[in-house]
C-alpha cells in the first residue's frame, strides 16, 4: 500500500531530507491553521510554526508534504528546538541507517515491545502503524502491543526482542545473549543496534509520557483500512 520511505517518514523522517525553496515559498513555512491550536498533542504548548528555526520548519514541511499529515512528536518537541534536533538525528542514525541485518521491520518490532512495556501510548500506536505498512500483517502489532511472548514470531523475532526488553527493563546482558542472537545470523553490530534503539525509546517513552503525548488519529487506521476509507473516517 505504501512505500518503505513513506512509511520510514511517519514518525521522525529521513536525514538529509532535500530542501524545497517551493515548499516555503508556496506554502509559508508549511505552517497550518492548526499549529499550536489542535487538541490533544501535549500537555506543553505548541509553538506556532512561523516562530521556529528555519531547519525545524523545514523537516516539518517535508514529512508534512510526504505523509499528508505532520505526527505529533514534531509539535511536541518543537517545544525546545535544540532538543528536537538531537532527538531526531539519533532517530535518524538508528531506524534510518542502511547497514546491518536488522530489518525495519524488525526495529519496529523492538520499538513495540519496549514501547509497551514502557506504558508509552504515543510510540505504541505510533510505531505499530509503521510495523503494519512494513509487515502487511496488522495483527501482529496488536499481539506484540499486547504480550509479545504471546505473540506469533519467529524464533529469530523472540531472540531481538528477549535481548531487547531485557535492555529495556535494565538487566544484566550475559554473553548468552549475544549467542542467542548470533544464532540467527546477527552479529554484536547487530546486537548494538536492538540494544540502542530500546534505550533510545526507553527515553522517548518517558518524554513521551511526561508531556502526555497523543497520538494523531491517522496512526489508528494506518496499514488497517485501503487509504480512501481510512480518510474518510478520520473525517468523522
Amino acid at each position: 500500500m505504501f512505500g518503505k520511505k513513506w512509511s520510514a517518514l511517519l514518525v521522525c523522517g529521513f536525514k538529509h531530507l532535500k530542501q524545497r525553496k517551493t515548499c516555503f515559498n508556496e506554502v509559508k513555512l508549511a505552517t497550518s491553521a492548526n499549529d499550536g491550536k489542535e487538541d490533544n498533542v501535549s500537555r506543553y504548548p505548541v509553538p506556532d510554526r512561523k516562530t521556529l528555526p528555519r531547519d525545524i520548519q523545514q523537516r516539518m514541511c517535508e514529512v508534512e508534504e510526504k505523509i499528508k499529515f505532520l505526527p505529533n512528536v514534531f509539535k511536541a518537541l518543537a517545544h525546545r528546538p535544540d532538543e528536537f534536533r538531537g532527538f531526531f538525528a539519533i532517530y535518524d542514525a538508528l531506524m534510518a541507517k542502511e547497514t546491518g541485518n536488522v530489518t525495519p521491520a524488525e526495529k519496529e518490532m523492538v520499538v513495540i515491545a519496549t514501547s509497551s512495556a514502557n506504558s508509552c501510548l504515543y510510540c505504541v500506536v505510533a510505531h505499530s502503524a509503521i510495523h503494519r505498512i512494513y509487515t502487511k500483517t496488522p495483527m501482529l502489532a496488536d499481539q506484540i502491543a499486547t504480550n509479545w511472548q504471546c505473540a506469533e514470531l519467529s524464533e529469530r523475532e523472540r531472540a531481538i526482542l528477549k535481548f531487547a526488553v531485557d535492555v529495556c527493563h535494565a538487566k544484566t546482558i550475559t554473553e548468552d545473549h549475544f549467542l542467542s542472537l548470533e544464532k540467527h545470523g546477527l552479529d554484536r553490530e547487530d546486537a548494538w543496534d536492538i540494544g540502542a534503539i530500546a534505550a533510545f525509546f526507553g527515553m522517548s517513552n518517558r518524554l513521551a509520557l511526561m508531556t502526555d503525548m497523543r497520538p494523531n488519529r491517522e496512526f489508528y487506521l494506518l496499514g488497517r483500512v485501503p487509504k480512501e476509507k481510512q480518510d474518510k473516517d478520520i473525517k468523522k
